[in-house]
């Protein structure tokens, strides 16, 4: 089959499109026909060597976590999917050997649910692991409907649904992000804080996706939370705030949820742009530019 490969670290132009053998489901497992992948900030750090993990078998190695597609085969032992079922997913970072962005991809039927009907696979594609930091950011935070949540990095893909699932919950949430995206911010029933100013005001909770930092703290009432945007970042508490890092985890059974948000009209899906796995290199290029609003999509 083919897969974006990169058989050394270094820039875009290490990535190419190579032939590697079909992987065959083990226990518990579903190989699914890739329609549709994402590439995250993430790969970018990986390719270029700069990510703290080993990789699962060293190099070469075909990335890509998210995955839009149709199962093609499945363990004897899965029962919940049938061939031909169209279904979303992700494999957590690092834990497959082949990754989402290759004609074929094995996950485990635990991470997987279906589709969202009548969407296409490029939006669909975009909402497993994204949607999924949303949620657990906000699970980890566990606030009552009516609690007052900061959102920085508002208009990126994780802080989108943040503010979308903030509003499907009864929260009352704050975008901070730039000016150009003021109406983005407040279409999810946000308020709206340009980042080009001191944040200001008092906050049931703070998740900071900008990576703004502990200054953030002062803006969390007393024993409030603050969710930092990976472990490395998360301060220690001051006042009884409860402070959390987001590791983002497959859920099959969460992402049902939000697919059901997204069909229901509350979850928002974006798509960037959209690259043949040939123009992976073009991809990784656009997303290391930054201002990117919406997923940045492969599609074999």
């Amino acid at each position: 089959m083919r897969a974006v490969s990169y058989a050394e670290f270094g820039g875009p132009e290490v990535l190419h499109v190579a032939e590697v053998p079909v992987p065959e489901p083990g226990p518990g497992q579903v190989r699914v026909r890739v329609a549709a992948s994402v590439v995250h900030p993430v790969d970018l750090m990986v390719r270029s060597g700069r990510f703290p993990a080993p990789l699962p078998t060293g190099l070469p190695y075909t990335p890509g976590w998210d995955v839009a597609g149709s199962v093609d085969a499945v363990s004897p032992s899965v029962e919940e999917f049938r061939i031909g079922d169209e279904v979303i997913g992700f494999s957590p970072w690092l834990q497959t050997t082949v990754g989402a962005h290759a004609e074929y991809v094995l996950l485990d039927a635990a991470w997987l649910t279906s589709a969202p009907a009548g969407v296409p696979a490029t939006e669909s594609a975009t909402l497993p692991t994204s949607g999924l930091a949303a949620a657990q950011a906000l699970d980890l935070l566990a606030l009552p409907a009516g609690s007052t949540v900061l959102v920085t990095g508002a208009a990126g893909q994780v802080g989108g649904f943040v503010l979308a699932l903030a509003r499907a919950t009864g929260l009352h949430a704050t975008g901070l992000a730039g000016p150009d995206d003021r109406e983005f911010v407040e279409s999810l029933g946000a308020a709206f804080l340009s980042r080009d100013d001191d944040p200001t005001g008092t906050f049931d909770a703070v998740v900071d996706l900008a990576v703004i930092g502990s200054s953030l703290l002062d803006l969390v009432r007393d024993g409030g939370g603050y969710v930092a945007a990976s472990p490395p970042l998360r301060p220690e508490p001051v006042r009884e705030i409860r402070t959390f890092a987001l590791e983002v985890l497959p859920d099959g059974s969460r992402l049902g949820e939000l697919v059901k948000l997204v069909t229901s009209g509350d979850i928002p899906l974006r798509v960037a742009d959209v690259y043949p796995f040939a123009d992976a290199a073009a991809a990784h290029d656009r997303l290391a530019r930054g201002g990117v609003r919406g997923g940045v999509v492969l599609v074999p």
